[in-house]
């Protein structure tokens, strides 16, 4: 059973097991095959994902096809979740599960496997899993192009992202304005706001763009501080007869801080009010954030102040905001006095406010109340999220305590939230400040459980372990290296197995 599931981490795990108390440690850091694990149960998706973690092909295809666990749509995307950071393995259990005999898988959860093999860069797969969706009638719908050309875009092919855009029809899904919108918001996150504007021209008289159209084109230029674009794109909304809303009168103010431009800021504030615009808490927590990261502190505390009088109430958000710039410009203990405060007033901070008083604490060297705070998380059930622990990690590492940092990495892999490709490389980096052997063993072995958890390290990552290892006389485990490197399609001429 999953009931006692950290007496598993203990005794059944098989991530790479670090310890720097015993040096003899470092020449036995391995992989270890765990033993037979016990049936999978209970409908705990933190227990039955760390089990997944650890169970060979064969064993997890008998658990899944002969288990009486009821699964459902909500666990099975709960799970794809929790290991997102590993994908080969959420793959395939994504795929084994498809063998259920009652179980079947939803739309919502093929999203989510193409999501995983499009990060991965795993288009062949991404591209399997949707004609499996069509033959099953699950779609593809306008969500599944928005994942596949985000990710098309993310890695560096917006060219492609916009030919699966145009073709979507071809698989059974029309464009429509929201579908437009949504590829239109992808490319603007993306900093790619001129192509998005582009293709905006072609395309607005035949989505029939709305507001939001053009609100996504303005924010897209705000995002990379062309504020006068923006506007331009507005006058140009106006021209075509629409009518700008509170919104878009938010980005523009967000785009002029984002642009460092707090007088305009101000006065845009200002003209705001003079034209008797119904502000929301979005304008106001915009002002407080904007105001506190360009150090004027005053200022942001007379707007919050400002909004009370107003009868606006603050939101998780505006409390997130004032305490970063807190935590930023001013002190991090005023910022804990804020965070106590929001709780009085029966807030529920989320993920984010955490990360920014974390984050505080851990730039002040504060790193035992920072765990606390992490721990307080888990009382408070908001689950730490990756980003969270890389914070803690790499200020660990910052300051040299490179036991403590992979401690924190450990409990990563214990089940809370499985690094990312960031938690790797802050802890390889860090291995080489010392410059010890042991070091760049332990280097070397993070190094393959990155690449077989489908993270595709730079090719100065690998050379730069190989060489440390060569040159501290571990040319055996050097070979090791090699072959992962040829497992993600990089080997050097220069180097052969």
């Amino acid at each position: 059973m999953i009931g006692n599931v950290s007496r598993l981490h203990t005794t059944n795990r098989s991530s790479v097991v670090f310890s720097l108390k015993f040096k003899s440690s470092f020449h036995n850091l391995t992989t270890t095959t765990p033993p037979s694990p016990p049936p999978l149960e209970e409908d705990d998706a933190a227990g039955l994902s760390n089990l997944i973690l650890k169970l060979d092909t064969q064993t997890l295809s008998q658990n899944l096809e002969t288990n009486s666990i009821c699964w459902t749509t909500d666990l099975v995307n709960k799970i794809l979740k929790r290991l997102w950071n590993h994908g080969p393995k959420a793959l395939e259990f994504f795929r084994l599960l498809e063998r259920h005999p009652i179980y079947t898988h939803s739309t919502t959860s093929f999203d989510h496997a193409i999501d995983i093999a499009a990060r991965l860069r795993d288009y062949k797969t991404v591209w399997t899993l949707v004609a499996r969706m069509q033959k099953r009638r699950l779609g593809p719908n306008p969500k599944t192009f928005a994942i596949i050309t985000e990710r098309y875009v993310s890695a560096g092919k917006p060219d492609k992202a916009v030919r699966v855009f145009l073709s979507m029809h071809e698989h059974g899904c029309q464009q429509d304005l929201n579908s437009f919108n949504t590829f239109l918001d992808v490319l603007c996150k993306s900093k790619r706001a001129e192509m998005a504007y582009n293709l905006f021209k072609v395309l607005k008289r035949r989505f029939k763009a709305d507001t939001i159209s053009y609100n996504i084109i303005a924010n897209g230029f705000c995002l990379i501080k062309r504020t006068p674009r923006a506007l331009e794109v507005l006058r140009e909304m106006v021209e075509s007869g629409l009518e700008p809303t509170l919104k878009t009168y938010n980005i523009i103010l967000n785009g002029y801080f984002k642009a460092g431009q707090i007088k305009e800021a101000w006065q845009f504030f200002l003209e705001m009010k003079r034209r008797k615009c119904v502000m929301d808490v979005v304008t106001y927590t915009t002002m407080v954030h904007g105001f506190g990261v360009s150090g004027e502190i005053q200022k942001a505390r007379q707007v919050f102040d400002e909004m009370l009088e107003t009868g606006i109430l603050p939101s998780v958000a505006t409390y997130t905001a004032f305490i970063q710039v807190l935590c930023k410009k001013d002190t991090v203990e005023n910022a804990i006095v804020v965070f106590e405060e929001m709780l009085k007033k029966g807030y529920t901070p989320n993920s984010t406010t955490y990360s920014v008083l974390i984050r505080g604490l851990c730039h002040v060297g504060k790193m035992e109340k920072a765990m606390e705070y992490l721990d307080k998380m888990k009382q408070d059930e908001c689950e730490p999220n990756v980003q969270i622990f890389n914070v803690i990690i790499r200020y660990y590492c910052d300051e040299g305590e490179i036991e403590k940092s992979l401690e924190v990495f450990e409990r990563m892999g214990s089940g809370e939230c499985l690094p990312n490709l960031d938690t790797y490389n802050i802890l390889i980096s860090a291995m080489f400040v010392r410059k010890r052997s042991d070091d760049l063993m332990v280097a070397g072995k993070l190094l393959i459980e990155m690449v077989d958890r489908g993270f595709v390290p730079r090719k100065f990552t690998f050379n730069r372990i190989l060489n440390g290892l060569l040159l501290t006389g571990n040319q055996d485990f050097a070979q090791e290296i090699l072959r992962a490197q040829s497992k993600c399609g990089c080997l050097p001429r220069h180097f052969r197995l």
